[in-house]
């Protein structure tokens, strides 16, 4: 697959909410995702495919409502893209949180080796 058009799949299974399909069809087993910060919930920085998925259910277990997920289209260049990923939901334990993030993503091989999400 191209870059563009792996961006465009994730985008596409992003906004249907299917993140771990996503993962497991476009992520390299090798991959890093990379937080902007460590939190209580979470490492700075996650290494490999199944850890990514761990991370994603733990994730999962912490959302008490979702009430939307609105996923921009990409923006492509070379063997990177980035978009935009709002979530408003309601968090166990802490309320509302609506929260938008820029996502960026490295492609090599026709996998996603990286993702990094900036606030």
């Amino acid at each position: 697959m191209t870059t563009k058009e792996i961006a465009d799949r994730l985008t596409e299974l992003c906004r249907q909410g299917q993140f771990e399909t996503a993962q497991k069809e476009l992520f390299a087993e090798e991959a890093v995702s990379i937080e902007p910060q460590a939190s209580p919930a979470f490492e700075k920085e996650t290494n490999g495919l199944p850890a990514i998925i761990e991370k994603g259910h733990k994730f999962n277990e912490m959302v008490e409502t979702m009430n939307s997920v609105t996923v921009s289209d990409p923006i492509v260049a070379n063997n990177s893209f980035a978009l935009t990923m709002r979530l408003d939901a309601v968090m166990k334990g802490h309320g509302p949180m609506d929260m938008t993030e820029l996502c960026i993503y490295k492609v090599k091989d026709g996998k996603v080796i990286s993702e990094e999400f900036v606030m």
